[in-house]
């Protein structure tokens, strides 16, 4: 399979225009096997899921600071906890929209190797069937001891010193990766980007660390990179191209090409 195929002319796009010359010939030279995507808000946002920073840079109504620090944590734990309890109880009334299907789709028919990396802490990658995902910033259906590390699955609402059922420590908290914090599996996706010959970004911002870095490591080893937005983000002069639009279009659109793309390559009336 050719990247070609991969980026069409179909969409709203912008290319990098000082390399425009250099890129194209790379593309054509590289076979795509190991792809890495990394969604961000912009692919829930359709679902009916407020993005993290909404008007005033609130998200749900409250600072950033008030409900997503360790510091908001010690000093107002029922805020936060009731915070997280809302978010987690709103669930119920969203759905996967079709790019979330799509990827899901992705996931299961791509013969190579394949990571979905989110940054959403929803759970509608796997309700729409993905498997081969990660999730770097913690999901609101999980607790998490920070006594002894152990993580469990939840669905209904965690008070503030609800017991640890490993270490009986009364510490329990949302599995939620806080602003100061580490964000998970970091080596594990450092590693899958490494050896990726695409990366693609799906609805993000492109202005939260390290997130917002990977595109940077994507070109340092010679990856295609494709963006999927709404609009511009501060990252999208990084990538190879840059598709503008709502994630439910594009990404069925991209996911359609590029397994076409691949079955064209692999039937044995293209050799």
């Amino acid at each position: 399979m050719q990247p070609a195929a991969i980026f069409s002319a179909s969409y709203r796009f912008h290319r990098r225009s000082t390399q425009a010359t250099e890129i194209a010939p790379a593309f054509a030279r590289t076979t795509i096997r190991n792809i890495v995507i990394l969604t961000g808000a912009g692919i829930s946002a359709e679902s009916g899921i407020a993005t993290f920073r909404g008007p005033g840079g609130l998200w749900e109504g409250h600072r950033v600071e008030d409900v997503c620090t360790p510091q908001a944590l010690r000093a107002d734990p029922d805020l936060v906890h009731r915070f997280y309890d809302l978010r987690r109880a709103a669930l119920g009334g969203v759905y996967p929209n079709p790019a979330h299907n799509a990827l899901a789709w992705l996931d299961t028919a791509w013969p190579g190797e394949l990571v979905i990396v989110t940054q959403n802490v929803d759970d509608l990658h796997e309700r729409a069937g993905a498997k081969r995902l990660l999730h770097m910033h913690g999901e609101l259906k999980s607790q998490l001891c920070p006594r002894c590390g152990d993580r469990r699955p939840r669905d209904g609402d965690l008070s503030p010193g609800s017991i640890c059922p490993a270490c009986a420590a009364p510490r329990l908290r949302p599995d939620i990766v806080f602003f100061g914090e580490m964000p998970y599996q970091m080596e594990r996706i450092e590693d899958a980007i490494a050896g990726c010959d695409l990366f693609v970004s799906i609805g993000t911002s492109g202005a939260v660390y390290p997130a917002a870095g990977f595109v940077e490591l994507a070109n340092h080893v010679g990856a295609a990179t494709l963006e999927l937005n709404l609009d511009r983000s501060a990252g999208s002069d990084r990538f190879d191209e840059s598709r503008l639009g709502p994630a439910s279009v594009l990404v069925p659109a991209w996911v359609d090409e590029l397994l076409s793309a691949h079955s064209t390559q692999s039937s044995p009336m293209s050799r």
